[in-house]
Formats: C-alpha cells, sequence, structure tokens
C-alpha cells in the first residue's frame, strides 16, 4: 500500500512539470499538485487517476489539519482555504490577502445536513437541496457551535457547498467546515488558473490545480441572505443570480427585502 503523497502526481513549478514523491512532499514549502482529467480511456486509466486524486486529498488535509491554508479550485473561482475553527489559520488567510478585516468569510461544507450544525436555517431543507451544491452562497444565522474567531463582528454566516467533486470530497474528510474565500489578493481580479494567483503560492502549503475554471465570468458564486422568515436578500449577483431568484421567488414564495437604502 502506498503512503499519502507517494503515489505520482505532476508538481508545477518555475514553468515546469516533474514528479513528486513521498520525499519531496515533505521537503517542499509549497506543494502545487495537479488533479487529472476526469475523462480517460479505459478502465486501468480511470483506476489511476481516481488513486492519485486520493493522494492529492490526503496531501490537501493534512495540511489543513496542520494549520495551513491552501489554494483550491471551485465551481465559480479558485479559492484560499482553511480550516474554520482554527483561529491561527483564518488570522493568516486576512493576512496574505491584505483582506479588511470587518470583511466575512464563507464557510464550506460537504453535505447539506452540515449546514445544520452551523447555522439556524429558517427555510425548508428542500430549498437548500435545489441550490445546494451549486454556485451559490445561503447567508444565514450562525449557531454558537462555529468558532467565534470566525466573523467576529456578525451574528450572519455564508455558507457554500461547491458543485466540485474535488471541494466536497475534501470537506467530507475534514469532518469540520473550511473556511473560504477568492485566491487572490483583495481587491485583485478573482482567478480561474492557479497561475493567476502565483505571487500566493509562497505563503500556501499545497495548490490544487484543477485546470482552467468552466465559468470564466470571474463573478463568484451568488450571495443571498436567507436569515429572515420568508425573505430573502441578494448581497452579491454573483454568477446564478436569475436561476437563484426563481427557485427563491416563484418555487418556495420568498419575497426580496431590499434592505437598507
Amino acid at each position: 500500500m502506498k503512503s499519502a503523497c507517494n503515489v505520482a502526481v505532476e508538481l508545477v513549478r518555475s514553468g515546469g512539470a516533474r514528479r513528486l514523491g513521498g520525499e519531496m512532499c515533505k521537503e517542499l514549502k509549497t506543494k502545487v499538485l495537479r488533479l487529472l482529467p476526469q475523462t480517460c480511456n479505459g478502465p486501468s486509466v480511470q483506476q489511476e487517476e481516481r488513486t492519485d486524486d486520493a493522494e492529492i486529498l490526503s496531501c490537501t488535509l493534512r495540511a489543513l489539519k496542520e494549520g495551513h491554508v491552501v489554494g483550491v479550485p471551485t465551481d465559480t473561482i479558485y479559492g484560499l482555504a482553511c480550516l474554520a475553527q482554527n483561529s491561527d489559520a483564518i488570522r493568516k488567510t486576512y493576512e496574505m490577502k491584505g483582506r479588511n478585516g470587518q470583511k466575512p468569510l464563507a464557510i464550506c461544507v460537504g453535505e447539506i445536513q452540515d449546514i445544520y450544525k452551523y447555522c439556524k436555517v429558517p427555510v425548508k431543507s428542500a430549498l437548500l437541496g435545489e441550490l445546494l451544491p451549486g454556485p451559490v452562497t445561503l447567508v444565514f444565522e450562525r449557531s454558537e457551535a462555529l468558532n467565534a474567531d470566525l466573523n467576529p463582528f456578525t451574528s450572519l454566516v455564508g455558507v457554500r457547498i461547491p458543485d466540485h467533486a474535488f471541494m466536497r470530497r475534501l470537506c467530507q474528510m475534514c469532518g469540520e467546515p473550511l473556511a473560504l474565500t477568492s485566491a487572490n489578493i483583495s481587491s485583485h481580479t478573482s482567478t480561474v488558473a492557479v497561475d493567476e494567483f502565483q505571487e500566493l503560492w509562497p505563503r500556501l502549503a499545497v495548490v490544487v490545480d484543477g485546470g482552467p475554471i468552466g465559468d470564466q465570468s470571474r463573478l463568484g458564486s451568488t450571495v443571498v441572505d436567507l436569515s429572515v422568515l420568508g425573505k430573502y436578500r441578494i448581497i452579491r449577483p454573483g454568477c446564478a443570480l436569475s436561476a437563484t431568484v426563481d427557485v427563491l421567488e416563484h418555487k418556495y414564495g420568498l419575497s426580496e427585502d431590499p434592505g437598507e437604502d
């Protein structure tokens, strides 16, 4: 049985590519690991790809559990992730982005039922199932189970389940929420390829290269506040506004709360 990080995966660095073995995985400060394509020819190649992706998951999970920040693909843009319950990792995320301390981080979970542990949910579970997994961030009142150092300035928290197989599996393996934000310097353009946030690589333990993000709009997820019973409020239009509003209004009868002027 091969140990974590010992199966060969691609390391992309300084414009070149070479194979990564177990020793390199331990010694390199930043590991850039390329997910293999999901389409292939023949069952033997399929098995090899699944093994490689499992090793990348193991490396990424280990980095997270050690308190590091990692770069990951999602269904909208590339993100920076750390354990939401790790206050030091949250601090490092803000520092490396130069992010305003009054701007919140979302959390990311692997399953819809996980939302109920960290959020107070006033909407039907079927509504969650309509929107998640998907390119939507749902904002609820936070529960006491969530780290008090995460967004201490607000009683609300945004939660995501990206429609991305690697990210969902990573969250499931973590067994706790990830804090998630865009992989860029604050105020810079969102990124849809790993080389676009290369200036952050030295501060990341792992960068997972999932290839170019299919949605090139760079808009990020649609962020909608569902914390008020029967109401919704769009915080950020994002890339799925029309489809989200259609579900909220026409299928579940929610009305828009314009919020403060």
